[in-house]
This record gives structure tokens, sequence and C-alpha cells, in this order.
């Protein structure tokens, strides 16, 4: 199986969606984009579903019984708050029955313009021989999630990883596949921008999803 898959790269109602969470006109709204976001969610869900483990089960109709293929992998979405928040809930629209982890992390800043992501909080539940979704909305440098990834390793060793991102600097993909690409981690990102500027934004990005989810944060 290719462990990478950038989806935009494909015609489908994906691009649709990348075009308005980029988009500073619709951005306005951020009842929309929360809601894209969860769009987003739902659409990697789907592809993600079809590389899963299923077992023909029987239904039981009111006329008879249908052979059904039923996805038996035990699913652990995980999520870097707080833009992840709308994104995870889009994965949780189809893996209903998928257990949930958590993790805050934070960019701490010096004076000289350096910063360092440390890591704040951790809900998870163990992750021995489960399938472990790690969802980061925007995947800049990759230092964030490594250290989710690293934080979440504490909790069991899991069957496989799906890492996704909605856009990713090509700097930062490569960072975190260089770091967990032999962690049985398959990749599927929506799009990925050429540039990371000094301070560590994606251009063209779209901007920072948690204040365009939420509003401004101090």
């Amino acid at each position: 199986m290719n462990n990478l898959h950038i989806l935009g790269n494909r015609n489908s109602l994906l691009n649709e969606f990348l075009a308005e969470v980029r988009s500073a006109e619709v951005q306005t709204d951020s009842m929309r984009f929360r809601r894209n976001l969860e769009r987003i969610g739902e659409i990697f869900a789907y592809e993600i579903s079809k590389v899963m483990r299923y077992d023909e089960q029987d239904v039981t109709t009111p006329l008879g019984i249908a052979k059904i293929p039923r996805l038996v992998e035990k699913i652990v979405l995980a999520t870097i708050l707080r833009a992840g928040l709308p994104f995870h809930q889009g994965f949780l629209n189809y893996f209903d029955h998928a257990e949930n982890a958590f993790i805050s992390s934070f960019r701490k800043n010096y004076k000289d313009g350096l910063f360092e992501i440390q890591i704040d909080y951790l809900s998870s539940p163990e992750l021995d021989n489960k399938t472990l979704i790690l969802c980061d909305t925007m995947l800049a440098t990759g230092q964030s999630l490594a250290l989710a990834y690293d934080e979440l390793m504490t909790k069991g060793e899991p069957s496989h990883t799906h890492i996704i991102s909605i856009i990713a600097s090509k700097q930062g993909l490569d960072f975190v596949m260089s770091k967990l690409n032999s962690n049985n981690c398959t990749f599927w990102i929506g799009a990925v921008d050429e540039e990371l500027t000094a301070q560590s934004y994606i251009v063209p990005g779209l901007g920072d999803a948690g204040d365009l989810a939420y509003g401004i944060k101090e």
C-alpha cells in the first residue's frame, strides 16, 4: 500500500471545500469555515476506510439474510487541539464507534524569534493493537505532530497509524515522514504547499485555522 496519499491531486469535491477554507472572502463566516473542516474530515474518513480490514457478516433483514462486509478494526481518533475539533468531528461522523484521544500543544516563543513546541495535555485510551488516526489540521514544521505521536506512544503500540493533515508544507511533510515513516504509518494530505516562512506559516496556506474557526486568541 502506498504510504502517501495527496487527495487534492485527484478531481473530487474535496477541492471545492479546500478552495473555500483557503478563500479570504469565505473565511469571514466562521461557522462555514468550521463546517468545511468537518466535511473535509468526512471525505478523509471515507477514503481511509477503503484500506481498512473488513469481515463479511450476516445481517438480518425483514425478508432474509444479507452478507455485508463490516469494519473490524478498533479505531482511535486522535486530534491536536484546537482547530482540530471540527476536523475531528468529521471523522467521528463516519467512524462513530471509535474511541477518542485529544492532545494540547503550544508554541513557546523566545525573544530571539525562535520557538519550541511543547505538549501540554493528553487524554487517550490504551492503543495496543488498535488503528490510530492522528489528525493535525495544518502541518507546518511538523514538530507538533511528531511530538503528539511520541506522546501517544506512551499509551501503547497501534497496529497501524494514519497521519492526516488538510494542508501541509513540503518541509513539514518531509520532516514527519522522515521521523515516522518506519513506524507503520500512512500519510493522508489534502494539499502540499511549497513555502514555509521564517515564522513557520504555510504559504499560500489559509492562515491560522484555530483563529478562523473559534476567534482570535490572546
